[in-house]
């Protein structure tokens, strides 16, 4: 097994971030990977439903390189993740996919006025209409719907959506800690119901 140079682990964060939609791990994420993956981390069937048709409508053209034709099955490839990067985004993440540190501190300089590690719901709105670039209608809408959802699903009990929390979805970390505590939350549940 070859051992991960930290240029190539850089390289790879927008891969990370996108992986845990990837349930069996073949490099593809299809719609219903993506309606999976949103229920494992307590999101509605409604929600997931609408994410698994936008997000793989939206990026699967996009990662199939070279192939202009339609695959009814709109696939989301891994390894050409880096090619659906949409226009008035935060720039978090460079042209090759890596995290830029810069950027990521820049969003909490410029629009964290209430809290310096973190964002209510009108700084987040801020900050979206911040970086929108002139007539970029679909980088609006999917700089919009990702920061949209990721509040709704990650913002605390006061409804911040902390530092630490976006950190973690640029990483691709939180969706794997969101599922653990959406398990958790039903197992406790189900033991509840069986003891009472």
């Amino acid at each position: 097994m070859a051992i991960e140079s930290d240029s190539e682990a850089i390289g790879n964060v927008l891969q990370k971030h996108v992986a845990f939609f990837d349930r069996n791990n073949d490099g593809v994420i299809y719609p219903w990977e993506t309606f999976q993956g949103f229920r494992a981390i307590g999101s509605g069937i409604l929600l997931s439903s609408f994410a698994a048709v936008f997000i793989n409508l939206g990026l699967s053209r996009k990662t199939r390189h070279g192939k202009w034709y339609p695959n009814l099955l709109f696939p989301i490839y891994i390894e050409n993740i880096k090619m659906a990067k949409h226009g008035s985004d935060s720039g978090v993440y460079d042209a090759h996919g890596r995290f830029v540190p810069s950027k990521y501190e820049e969003i909490f300089h410029k629009y964290a006025k209430t809290n310096p590690e973190a964002l209510t719901a009108d700084e987040l709105d801020e900050y979206i209409k911040g970086n929108r670039e002139p007539k970029d209608y679909g980088g609006w809408i999917g700089s919009l719907s990702e920061w949209k959802m990721l509040y709704y699903l990650a913002k605390d009990q006061n409804g911040l959506l902390k530092k630490d929390t976006i950190k973690a979805v640029y990483d691709g970390s939180l969706f794997e800690t969101m599922a653990a505590e959406t398990t958790k939350k039903k197992h406790d549940k189900i033991l509840y119901k069986h003891y009472n």
